[in-house]
């Protein structure tokens, strides 16, 4: 299939044309004849996958030759970013139709507000905005929604992460009933079903690639006790050649800690998190894309819409609560058929963590010992740790196993101590998962029926036990040199 058996407009099909477009991508075959058709629509793409231009072509494919000057296709995004980057997409597909387009959102002084009054005042086919921004210019009387024939919610799975779930029933109820509303999301939690069905009818549903990481992506994971975790990232940036690294933080508050300390190490670095301004946030962008910062840390506020080409390594100071969420962080890297390294710090809080990622992705993360000077690492059950090294070494990706004596989907059961294993049964792999406070990953019961938990403390002294560091501020310039 080539996009010329679509059949766009001509106008359009010059734009494709001379873009250089030639195969669509999975979601653009499946989702581009679905929006042509006028249904409703909720895809799960990640991405990279193409998504924006699904539903852009077909978008611009009804509106071009119409000779419109009212706002046709409404596109909500959770961040001035991705809203930027894809009015740019817009601005190249259009080039020779004649549609206009601006993009909406807040951050800017009064001079941008104004400009963008200005733009709505005069009449534009497609606007793509934040949630906040967008109710403020409905607010003021000047923008009307009422001819709107197409309603796009690009990533509303970060959206409603940052709290606009509101907002956009509050949009929404500007709107025609009768419309056309298409759901873009890369993740489909409960939360994301329960928007469409309150405001998509009767929706066509597409799934792409649904939660698993590039090919080109060599994931790699630590166990650490979390005085080791900082010892280890500047280790890590010290051996390893990488040009550009994000590492990404649960929270900012722990963003502001490592900032600190890796200034501290004299390493170029910059925070990226909600205190900073919007001009802040742009200039930290700037020059990370531009290969003058070699690394940010940040909240999973970078991990979704940023799309900076080249950035080979990407490190996990915790793993994230949703198993999807590492997807998206990781996603950062080996893009475009490029290869990179995503590197997890794992220490006993987040082992139940780690065995979710690994259930979800659907393979076993490659284990390495830590370099010897920075201690003994935290022990999982004994011989478990021996175990999972040795599989991962022998790229023995069999699933994982639960507790003594029970099968798991996709694998069998490790026979007890005694027991024979069945004949041409291989070894299944062992995870090394510890014992958490729920119970999790129970491994085989020994002879002496005793199970040690794992240690609060490295026996070594090598726990490194740290406040929250809540109280620690980033310095007032988000770049250090």
């Amino acid at each position: 299939m080539t996009f010329e058996d679509f059949n766009f407009d001509s106008s359009l099909a010059e734009g494709l044309q001379a873009m250089g477009y030639v195969t669509p991508t999975p979601i653009q075959a499946e989702a581009i004849p679905v929006v042509m058709q006028g249904h409703d629509l909720i895809a799960c793409a990640q991405t990279g996958t193409g998504k924006t231009a699904s539903y852009l072509l077909p978008v611009l494919h009804s509106i071009a030759g119409t000779n419109k000057h009212h706002t046709d296709t409404l596109i909500l995004a959770p961040t001035r970013e991705l809203a930027q980057q894809i009015d740019q997409q817009v601005e190249g597909l259009a080039y020779f139709t004649g549609i206009s387009s601006i993009a909406v959102f807040g951050g800017g002084d009064g001079i941008v507000y104004e400009q963008q009054r200005s733009a709505i005042k005069a009449g534009v086919n497609i606007l793509i905005a934040t949630p906040g921004r967008l109710i403020a210019h409905l607010t003021s009387g000047l923008l009307k929604l009422d001819k709107v024939r197409h309603l796009v919610l690009d990533e509303a799975d970060r959206m409603l992460d940052m709290g606009f779930y509101d907002d956009i029933i509050r949009i929404i109820r500007h709107l025609p009933a009768k419309r056309q509303t298409l759901l873009f999301s890369a993740t489909m939690p409960p939360r994301i079903r329960q928007l469409a069905a309150t405001i998509l009818h009767e929706p066509q549903q597409i799934n792409i690639a649904i939660s698993k990481p590039a090919e080109g992506i060599s994931q790699q994971l630590y166990r650490v006790f979390d005085g080791q975790k900082t010892p280890l990232i500047l280790k890590i940036l010290e051996d390893g050649n990488y040009l550009s690294t994000i590492i990404f933080c649960s929270t900012k508050e722990k963003v502001k800690m490592l900032y600190k300390e890796l200034k501290s190490a004299h390493i170029k670095v910059a925070a990226f998190h909600s205190d900073f301004k919007q001009s802040e946030r742009e200039e930290v962008l700037l020059q990370f894309k531009n290969k003058k910062l070699p690394v940010i840390v940040g909240t999973d506020a970078l991990s979704r819409g940023i799309d900076v080409e080249g950035i080979d390594l990407v490190i996990n100071y915790d793993a994230p609560p949703d198993p999807e969420d590492y997807v998206h962080r990781i996603g950062r890297t080996a893009r475009a058929a490029t290869t990179g390294t995503a590197i997890t710090l794992i220490n006993h809080k987040d082992a139940h963590k780690l065995k979710r990622i690994e259930t979800l992705i659907g393979k076993t993360i490659q284990e390495n010992p830590l370099p010897e000077e920075l201690g003994e690492a935290p022990k999982p059950k004994t011989g478990e740790h021996d175990d999972r090294r040795k599989n991962n070494r022998n790229n023995n990706n069999n699933k994982k196993r639960k507790p003594s004596g029970q099968r798991r989907e996709g694998g069998d059961a490790r026979p007890k101590d005694g027991q024979a294993k069945p004949e041409g049964e291989a070894q299944p792999q062992t995870e090394g998962q510890p014992q958490n406070a729920n119970g999790e990953q129970q491994p085989a019961k020994k002879k002496n029926n005793k199970k040690k938990r794992w240690p609060r403390r490295n026996p070594k002294n090598n726990d490194g036990a740290q406040p929250d560091a809540g109280t620690q501020a980033a310095s007032s310039s988000p770049v250090s040199e």
